[in-house]
């Protein structure tokens, strides 16, 4: 898995010459935001996927602290964020409407729903407080259900790849038997 994940993100020393996370300034240097590890990788998910809930302006940039702040895969976090797009916003604010006035005990209010900022800004009054609500209990249980998610395959990776160096290392040791056994008669 740690050898995938490599050749997929970016490498850290073209980032530092592209100067996109200039602004980072010595926090570069800092290994552990860059680690492949199982809890690095887990976390940089699970933020990523939060974040992505949230309804504001600037996810990355909030992504990108929380990982600094916590210690784990900056880039992960950064990219994940992007699981809210364009495309994926208006059903991600509408289930996270349902569920704020759900956990509010606010009324749903039926409306006919338009993807768009001015639709969003116009209705804003009335749907913030059900909107916030669910975003940050659905980004909760989105981020902790990813983060458990990675550790699983993570582990399952890690253990296939021993089983798979047992078999190679078996089989080498049954073929190298073999050729000194057949070495050995007449």
């Amino acid at each position: 898995m740690r050898r995938w994940l490599k050749g997929t993100l970016p490498d850290l020393q073209r980032l530092k010459q592209q100067g996109r996370f200039g602004f980072l300034g010595r926090l570069l240097e800092d290994p552990f935001l860059f680690h492949l590890n199982r809890r690095s990788t887990a976390g940089g998910v699970a933020i990523g996927v939060f974040v992505a809930f949230l309804p504001i302006p600037l996810q990355m940039l909030l992504a990108a602290v929380i990982a600094i702040l916590v210690r784990v895969n900056l880039i992960l976090a950064v990219i994940l964020v992007w699981v809210s797009n364009p495309l994926t916003m208006g059903p991600m604010i509408y289930a996270s409407y349902r569920t704020g006035a759900w956990l509010l005990g606010a009324e749903f209010e039926q409306f006919d729903y338009d993807n768009t900022v001015q639709w969003f800004l116009g209705n804003l009054n009335q749907a913030w407080q059900p909107v916030l609500a669910g975003s940050l209990v659905l980004g909760a249980l989105a981020g902790v259900i990813t983060y458990i998610a990675v550790l699983l395959i993570w582990r399952y990776a890690v253990h296939r790849e021993r089983n798979q160096r047992r078999i190679r290392i078996a089989h080498r040791r049954r073929s190298i038997t073999a050729q000194g056994q057949g070495g050995d008669k007449p």
